[in-house]
């Protein structure tokens, strides 16, 4: 049985339920639908997977800012390096802002920066080992909590879910 087949029972009304049925009587010429399941998205964001997310990062000594940093030199591969602008970049963050985070990063020995080879006007960020240990780390634990967030659906439900947010997204060019 998949979503769209179960019977909804008492236990299966959530506030944004009684939210949408308080609009659709106050304002029944609105089809309130939208507001209804970027509602559920948007608390599914904010009440499950950002705590979860910061929880698993967190047991390893880092908070969710820390781990994008990392994450995102994990990601490029070895030699885990980068410059500062283009980390800033693909964070969506100040400069100013990049260089606090790298500072904390580098001063728990996490990262290291070092004058770039091909700019001496620039440097580059690394992972350390210790923060490659940290970062992978920190990724299984992350995506073993998220994983246990969407547990209860089934295979179907899961790919459905993607899809459905995939073209969501695709469709406003993110």
């Amino acid at each position: 049985m998949n979503g769209d087949e179960r019977g909804r029972g008492v236990e299966d009304v959530d506030a944004v339920d009684r939210i949408a049925a308080d609009w659709r009587r106050e304002r029944p010429d609105l089809d309130v639908t939208p507001l209804a399941f970027v509602g559920r998205i948007a608390l599914v964001a904010e009440t499950l997977i950002g705590p979860a997310g910061e929880r698993a990062v967190e047991q390893h000594g880092i908070n969710k800012g820390d781990f994008d940093v990392l994450a995102t030199l994990r990601r490029r591969g070895a030699p885990y390096s980068v410059i500062p602008s283009v980390l800033s970049s693909e964070l969506m963050m100040s400069r100013a802002g990049m260089t606090k985070r790298l500072d904390r990063l580098e001063g728990a020995g996490l990262v290291r920066r070092t004058l770039d080879a091909d700019d001496r006007r620039s440097f580059r960020v690394t992972l350390t080992d210790e923060g490659l240990a940290v970062v992978d780390a920190a990724l299984t634990s992350l995506v073993e909590s998220l994983g246990e967030l969407v547990a209860d659906l089934d295979q179907d439900e899961r790919r459905r879910l993607d899809g459905a947010l995939r073209t969501l997204l695709c469709a406003r060019g993110r």
